[in-house]
């Protein structure tokens, strides 16, 4: 089966800040006493999108299935936040082109093993220049660039087993992620300047010396590579580049281990399933993003035991 799909979408412009966030003229904020970048009101986007797909069967046990997508924007819109704070006000930049593929291949019970993988690519890129917000000398971006939506590749693949007459199950799950874009931290000068909490997330260190809470490292002399952070991946100095090689979180391989039976006792009307749950196996503490605009930072979660007791009636 092969799909394909169009859209022409008109998308409007966020709410929250618009009127302090676009330059409105006489009568109001005039002389753009805010420092509103540019000077043009924001304006609505106009995007075209593509979706492709296909789904094969590969013989009675076997299933494929895929999709690619590509979106363009003329005026594409993001938010700009002013400084640290959770105020945010709506921005446009010249455009934006965001594509990616997602695959899924799917094995049916198969001598009680079933298994599932899916995978996936995200390329997210915007472009200046920039309109609207709150800025008070000149754009933040003056390149290309790519938002911490971006990621090269991402999988999980789920391997269960399901013991004969009706006995329990066992399951496994890897997932891998190699890393989203975090753009605050570029170069060696911009780690220097976080804070210490900030510094000691990213795993930061400089020769011998590692970042604490109470300790961070205000300078480093020493070269690269032996400064660096163990959380995220920060471009050799002279190679950083927004688009083609920018700072990106450390990739990461996660196993979570599964155990269950279902209908214990064997009745017909009321049945009891049990489940236990090892989330993390094991216990890796890399991070999930880094300073992102909206949800700020997020450490995958740590090794988790979780039980479960099910009524069915």
């Amino acid at each position: 089966m092969l799909r394909f799909s169009y859209g022409r979408f008109l998308e409007t412009p966020l709410n929250e800040n618009l009127l302090l966030s676009s330059v409105t003229g006489a009568g109001g904020l005039a002389g753009n006493v805010f420092g509103a970048f540019a000077v043009a009101p924001l304006e609505p986007g106009r995007r075209n999108e593509y979706d492709a797909g296909f789904e094969q069967a590969l013989g009675h046990k076997v299933s494929v299935m895929g999709d690619y997508f590509w979106k363009f924007t003329n005026n594409g819109f993001d938010v700009d936040t002013l400084f640290s704070t959770p105020l945010t006000f709506p921005i446009t930049w010249s455009k934006s082109k965001l594509d990616g593929f997602g695959i899924r291949a799917n094995l049916l019970n198969t001598h009680g093993f079933t298994v599932y993988s899916v995978m996936g690519h995200a390329r997210a890129r915007y472009f200046p220049p920039e309109n609207g917000g709150v800025i008070f000398n000149s754009p933040v971006n003056t390149q290309v660039f790519r938002i911490d939506h971006d990621q090269a590749f991402q999988q999980t693949t789920h391997i269960q087993y399901q013991f004969p007459k009706r006995g329990p199950w066992l399951g496994l799950t890897w997932q891998y992620q190699s890393g989203l874009v975090a753009g605050s931290v570029p170069d060696l000068a911009s780690v220097l300047a976080l804070d210490g909490d900030q510094q000691a997330a990213i795993g930061f260190f400089c020769g011998s010396q590692v970042a604490t809470l109470t300790n961070p490292i205000t300078s480093c002399t020493v070269p690269f590579p032996q400064w660096g952070a163990t959380r995220v991946r920060i471009p050799a100095p002279g190679t950083e580049n927004d688009d083609t090689n920018p700072p990106r979180i450390t990739p990461r391989h996660l196993f979570d281990l599964g155990a269950g039976m279902d209908n214990v006792l064997h009745t017909d009307r009321y049945k009891v399933n049990v489940q236990f749950t090892v989330i993390n196996l094991t216990n890796k503490q890399p991070l999930y993003n880094f300073l992102s605009t909206f949800s700020g930072t997020h450490f995958v979660t740590p090794r988790v035991w979780q039980g479960q007791i099910k009524l069915v009636f």
